[in-house]
C-alpha cells in the first residue's frame, strides 16, 4: 500500500479523497492556488504545497509544478479526482516516467477513450451497442450530408474532443445541416483546438443512463450498477439517481454484461464509467469517463462501497476480492448538485459564506469543502457541495431529500438549493417521466 498520496485537485473531491486516505493510514499532501491557501483539503491535508496563482492553468493544470510537489513531498502516488488533469493521458504518462504511480486507468486508455470517434470505434469492437451516425470524423459537408441522409434527421454535429456539450449542434432538417456543421467546428476549435466532428442520430426522448465500473489489475472487472443522469442543463448534470427509476434489473445485469465483458477485453483498470443514451429499451453507448465521477457518492450509497478506496487498492496492485455476485444493490440514493449558482438566472455567485449549516440525519451525506467564513473563489467550478440521500424506496428518498433541502442552509451567496426543491415538488420528476431535455423545458416554463 502507498505510504503517502498527492492529491492533484481541491474542494470537495480533495476532500473525499483525503478522507478516504486517512481511513487507510495513508498520508497525504494538498496542493493549492494562492486562492484556495484557507481551503479545507489544504487545513485537514498533513502537508500542503502552494503550486501557483489562482488561474488553473498555472496552478491545477501546472503539471511541473504538481511533479515537483510530489517529487519534494517523498508523494510515492498521485491520485487526480476528476476534472482539471484527471483524463490527461499525458499527465499520467508523466506521473509514471517519475516513479510515481497514477490512481487511474492507463495513459493508453484515457487516450483512446478521451477521443470519442476512437472510443466507439473501440467499442464497435467489442460489441457495445452505439447510436446510429458516421464511423469516423467527418471529413467535408458532403459526407456529413450522405451520413445525415442514412440515418435520418433529425442529427446532431459533435466535436471528436468534446464535452460540456460544447462543439455539439442539433439539425431538425437538411436545410439546416451546413449552420450545425460550421457552428460545432467553430466551437471545437475554440474550445479543445480540434475541429474534427462526427455526426449520430438525434435521440428525441432518452435518458442519460452510466454505469460504473471497477477493475483491478488480475483480470477481475465488477460493475456496480447504472446511474440516471438525465437531469441537465445545456449537458451540466444537476441532480443524479441510482437506480434509474426506468430500469429493471434484468435490464441492468443486461448492460452491465456487455460492458464488464468489453473492458475485460480491453485490459481496462480502475475505475470508469460508461455513458449511454437510453431509449425505447435500447442502450447506446456515447461516451466513457476515465475517471471518478462527482455523482459517485449515489452508488457508493446503493452498494455500500467505498470507490475512491477501492481506487486506491487497484492502483496499489490489490486484488479487489470479490465479483460480480458479491455487488449488492439496496434502496434507492439521490443527488443533489449544490452550485454557488443564482438559481434563476444560473449565474455564477461567488462570494463570502457567512453561515453553513448542513443537514443532517438517518441516510443523509454531504460532500462539501464549505464552512462559515470561507470565500467561494471566482475561479473555479461553481459546485460548492453535493447533498446525497439514500432510503429503501425512491419516494422515500424523494421525502428524505425534501426534508434535507429544508434543513440546509448557506447564507452569504445565492445556491440552486430553491431550483432543487421546486425540481422534487414537481409530479413528472416524481413519477420519473423525464428525459435529458426535461430539466430545460422546466426551467424555461418558468418553474
Amino acid at each position: 500500500m502507498f505510504d503517502k498520496i498527492l492529491i492533484a485537485n481541491r474542494g470537495e473531491i480533495a476532500l473525499r479523497i483525503l478522507r478516504a486516505c486517512r481511513e487507510l493510514g495513508i498520508r497525504t499532501v494538498a496542493v493549492h492556488s494562492t486562492a484556495d491557501a484557507e481551503a479545507m483539503h489544504v487545513r485537514l491535508a498533513d502537508e500542503s504545497v502552494c503550486i501557483g496563482p489562482p488561474a488553473s492553468r498555472d496552478s491545477y493544470l501546472n503539471v511541473p509544478a504538481i511533479l515537483t510537489a510530489a517529487t519534494l513531498s517523498g508523494a510515492d502516488a498521485i491520485h487526480p479526482g476528476y476534472g482539471f488533469l484527471s483524463e490527461n493521458a499525458s499527465f499520467a504518462e508523466a506521473v509514471e516516467a517519475h516513479g510515481l504511480t497514477f490512481i487511474g486507468p492507463t495513459a493508453d486508455h484515457i487516450r483512446m477513450m478521451g477521443d470519442k470517434i476512437t472510443a466507439k470505434a473501440a467499442m464497435t469492437s467489442l460489441g457495445v451497442p452505439l447510436v446510429p451516425g458516421s464511423d469516423g470524423a467527418l471529413p467535408d459537408l458532403d459526407t456529413a450530408r450522405e451520413v445525415a441522409a442514412r440515418v435520418g434527421y433529425p442529427v446532431l454535429i459533435k466535436a471528436a474532443a468534446g464535452g460540456g456539450g460544447r462543439g455539439m449542434k442539433v439539425a431538425q432538417a437538411a436545410e439546416e445541416l451546413e449552420e450545425a456543421w460550421r457552428v460545432a467546428r467553430t466551437e471545437a476549435k475554440a474550445a479543445f483546438g480540434n475541429d474534427e466532428v462526427y455526426l449520430e442520430k438525434y435521440l428525441d426522448k432518452p435518458r442519460h443512463i452510466e454505469l460504473q465500473i471497477l477493475a483491478d489489475t488480475h483480470g477481475e472487472v465488477v460493475h456496480f450498477g447504472e446511474r440516471d443522469c438525465s437531469l441537465q442543463r445545456r449537458h451540466q448534470k444537476l441532480l443524479e439517481e441510482a437506480g434509474s427509476p426506468v430500469l429493471s434489473a434484468a435490464e441492468r445485469d443486461r448492460i452491465g454484461e456487455v460492458a464488464t465483458s468489453a473492458l475485460k477485453k480491453l485490459g481496462y483498470r480502475n475505475a470508469g464509467t460508461l455513458e449511454f443514451l437510453y431509449q425505447d429499451g435500447q442502450f447506446a453507448f456515447i461516451e466513457m469517463n476515465t475517471r471518478l465521477q462527482v455523482e459517485h457518492p449515489v452508488t457508493e450509497m446503493v452498494c455500500n462501497v467505498d470507490l475512491v478506496r477501492e481506487q486506491i487498492r487497484v492502483a496499489a496492485g490489490q486484488k479487489l476480492g470479490y465479483g460480480q455476485k458479491d455487488i449488492r444493490f439496496e434502496g434507492h440514493a439521490i443527488e443533489c448538485r449544490i452550485n454557488a449558482e443564482d438559481p434563476d438566472t444560473f449565474m455564477p455567485t461567488p462570494g463570502k459564506v457567512t453561515v453553513f449549516h448542513p443537514p443532517g440525519g438517518l441516510g443523509v451525506r454531504i460532500d462539501s469543502a464549505l464552512y462559515a467564513g470561507y470565500a467561494v473563489p471566482p475561479y473555479y467550478d461553481s459546485m460548492v457541495a453535493k447533498l446525497i440521500v439514500h432510503a429503501p424506496t425512491r419516494n422515500e428518498a424523494i421525502a428524505r431529500m425534501q426534508r434535507a433541502l429544508e434543513e440546509f442552509v448557506i447564507t452569504g451567496i445565492k445556491t440552486v438549493i430553491p431550483l432543487h426543491q421546486r425540481i422534487l415538488a414537481d409530479e413528472g420528476f416524481r413519477r420519473g417521466d423525464y428525459t435529458i431535455h426535461w430539466l430545460e423545458q422546466f426551467v424555461a416554463r418558468g418553474h
